[in-house]
């Protein structure tokens, strides 16, 4: 950086301000060797008029020197501050562009983030309402047997769709509604009723908790006489008559 600015300095106004000096040490050299004791008047006047002249121009161009190298000087300043102020206004600029990519950057990934958690969160409450959503029975024979399986199956009452079938096939041709009013137990006033022909004093002590406690209810006819089944048979796919 040194080195740059001495060359610098050396403008075309600095080396005529090197040849005024050069020409104004010659002049005193001059003036210096003009003898003490000249002989005539003519020539002291001569001599004495040269000297005043040549000790005002020395006054002059030494002036002019060093307003010279003074302006030059100032002019260097000046040009190595305007140099400052672009490359302090160029890192000025390559750091706001820095920010701004490190800005838009951290704001892509905090939009990429929010992004995944919204999918997170839609997939998690799709999968609650599939979990909540409550398990649905067509209201048929294949639907009252599918829905009393399940809760066979919570209560760990044995039995299976084909032996429900078999003996509802059997007692009551699929009829929730059906009444045996011809046999003993209507004799004694407590008929057979529903899909699997269950009395009311065994419906009432087979009947399982969260059934409808109606022996016309299909559901909860199924499992109160499966729960009897499986308590004197072992299993409703056992029974293969009246029981």
């Amino acid at each position: 950086m040194s080195k740059k600015s001495h060359s610098r300095a050396l403008t075309k106004r600095h080396k005529v301000a090197v040849a005024g000096v050069a020409a104004l040490g010659a002049a005193a050299l001059a003036f210096s060797a003009v003898p003490s004791n000249a002989g005539t008047t003519t020539s002291e006047a001569a001599s004495s008029s040269s000297v005043a002249y040549s000790s005002e121009q020395f006054k002059d161009l030494r002036s002019g020197v060093a307003e010279q190298l003074a302006e030059s000087s100032l002019q260097s300043q000046a040009a190595e501050a305007t140099a400052a102020k672009k490359a302090a206004a160029q890192a000025a600029a390559e750091a706001a562009a820095k920010k701004k990519a490190a800005a838009e950057a951290a704001a892509k990934k905090k939009a990429e983030a929010e992004r995944k958690a919204k999918a997170a969160a839609s997939r998690s409450a799709k999968r609650a309402a599939v979990k909540a959503a409550p398990k649905t029975y067509a209201n048929n024979l294949d639907g009252w047997i599918k829905h009393a399986l399940d809760i066979m199956d919570a209560k760990n009452i044995p039995g299976t769709y084909n032996g429900l079938y078999r003996n509802i096939i059997r007692e009551s041709s699929g009829n929730p509604n059906a009444i045996n009013n011809w046999d003993i137990n209507a004799i004694n006033g407590t008929p057979s009723i529903g899909l699997l022909q269950i009395i009311k004093p065994t419906f009432d002590a087979y009947h399982v908790s969260g059934t409808v406690h109606s022996q016309y209810d299909p559901v909860a006819n199924i499992v109160a006489a499966a729960n009897y089944a499986a308590d004197k048979y072992g299993s409703i796919d056992n029974v293969n008559g009246a029981y």
